[in-house]
């Protein structure tokens, strides 16, 4: 009976991704996919307000440690997005053995990666904070190494949750993932003052609740891919062979690459604004990244709901479908983000005082705020091109974009405009980076939809 009730649900899910209008289709997989994201910026960001009720130097140790925990989700995003496109398209053409196989191994590559990122983080510890705090004061890297080493720990959890949260999101389990992340979410929220304040154990207490919270969404998750017509993960299914690698590898690099490259460029940010503003500047910056995150993160919700109707119905040979759900994300980030971009050329200042209410802070942040301000409405362009040619298996073009943003524009950037203009080259290097990636997005993502 069980069997049967499978294909029906298999069936079901088919006729859905194929044949349900577009736009309603996006929003159906989208609406739960941005509360995750959404939520999931929230308490990213949580920890940056509750720590900013401690001093600067907190607030800019876990604005350091950020990029850490880029590198972690980096790595996450790879077998996950690897994985979970990979499915897609499998399920798409109907092959659900193939599909099954994947899911496991991404997930079992997945912890794999998260404890050897645990093993080296601790054995190279003192390096890595030395590195990451170049012109940050003691007390500001003394309070980075403890909210690392705690985070460390969750390192498998952390890469663990998105392989399954992308892969229920690429099987158009929207929901199930949703209550995943946000079940974890809520209790690092709830926590965060608690162990900061209550407890009293400071940036540890924050890291702390980060980790419970994250225990909590891949318990949740692991039990969501076990409903409804959903893969089901099985150490006997797990295939680690060059074919299972390289699909991996090929659909997810670009997620390396765009989450890695973020880590690489938070480095070289704090380091240049640590060196022309000293620990303000660096806490400055830190609430910017959130803050830009926090708003990005539901145009990326958007398009992370647009992934598994483009990739299955490219698998399905459907490609008017792909390009429909394409202009229809476009049109509607763009103008989302165009709205957000006003409000913060206005608001900068009240912004950045909400998480830190330092003049200096505040002085640095919100110029910083409203140059990345003037950019913002190009993030649409960007963002929903590089998922598109990621979700259709276009690896190199897909790497090349997700790559430009903060690595080949960010990185000569940071490295030049801060000696040419001191701290307002700082402040402009990411507005300047994003409109050369808008520039490389429109032909990369044009070429393949011409195509199609």
């Amino acid at each position: 009976m069980s069997i049967f009730r499978k294909l029906n649900e298999t069936s079901d899910r088919r006729v859905r991704l194929t044949e349900t209008p577009v736009p309603r289709l996006i929003l159906e997989l989208a609406v739960p996919t941005i509360l995750s994201m959404l939520v999931t910026g929230i308490y990213n960001t949580a920890d940056t307000f509750f720590v900013g009720r401690i001093s600067t130097e907190a607030t800019a140790a876990v604005g350091l440690v950020f990029s850490v925990m880029a590198i972690i989700q980096a790595f996450g995003f790879l077998c996950g997005h690897g994985s979970g496109n990979y499915l897609s398209r499998m399920l798409g053409a109907g092959n659900r053995k193939e599909a099954s196989e994947m899911a496991s191994t991404g997930f079992a590559v997945a912890l794999i990666v998260g404890a050897s990122l645990t093993a080296l983080g601790f054995l190279f510890m003192d390096p890595v904070t030395r590195l990451l705090g170049r012109g940050a004061t003691e007390e500001t890297l003394r309070q980075t190494e403890s909210y690392m080493r705690i985070i460390l720990v969750g390192a498998p959890l952390m890469t663990g949750q998105f392989v399954v949260n992308n892969q229920l999101r690429f099987q158009g389990s929207a929901v199930y993932a949703m209550v995943g992340i946000l079940s974890g979410a809520f209790l690092n929220i709830l926590l965060d003052p608690l162990f900061i304040f209550v407890f009293r154990m400071g940036v540890g207490g924050a890291a702390a609740a980060t980790v419970c919270g994250q225990a909590v969404s891949f318990t949740v998750l692991l039990l969501g891919s076990r409903q409804g017509g959903n893969i089901r993960l099985s150490v006997r299914s797990v295939r680690i062979n060059t074919h299972y690698i390289f699909e991996i590898i090929n659909g997810g690099i670009p997620s390396l690459f765009r989450q890695g490259l973020a880590s690489v460029s938070a480095i070289l940010l704090n380091a240049s604004a640590g060196q022309w503003g000293g620990d303000a500047a660096i806490a400055g910056m830190s609430v910017v990244s959130r803050v830009l995150m926090l708003i990005c993160s539901v145009v990326i919700g958007f398009g992370q709901g647009y992934q598994p109707v483009c990739s299955y119905n490219y698998g399905a040979n459907l490609t008017a479908r792909v390009k429909e759900g394409y202009y229809f994300c476009v049109r509607y980030a763009t103008v989302f983000l165009s709205v957000f971009a006003c409000l913060l050329l206005v608001f900068a200042p009240q912004v950045v005082s909400f998480f830190r209410n330092d003049p200096a802070v505040i002085a640095v942040g919100s110029r910083a705020l409203r140059f990345q301000a003037a950019a913002l409405p190009l993030m649409g362009t960007i963002f929903i091109s590089n998922m598109m040619l990621q979700s259709i298996g276009k690896g190199l073009k897909a790497s090349i974009t997700a790559s430009a943003r903060n690595g080949f524009f960010f990185i000569p950037l940071i490295l030049i405009l801060p000696r040419l203009l001191g701290l307002t080259g700082v402040e402009i290097t990411q507005a300047c980076a994003d409109v050369l990636s808008f520039a490389l997005a429109v032909p990369m993502a044009w070429s393949e939809l011409r195509k199609m």
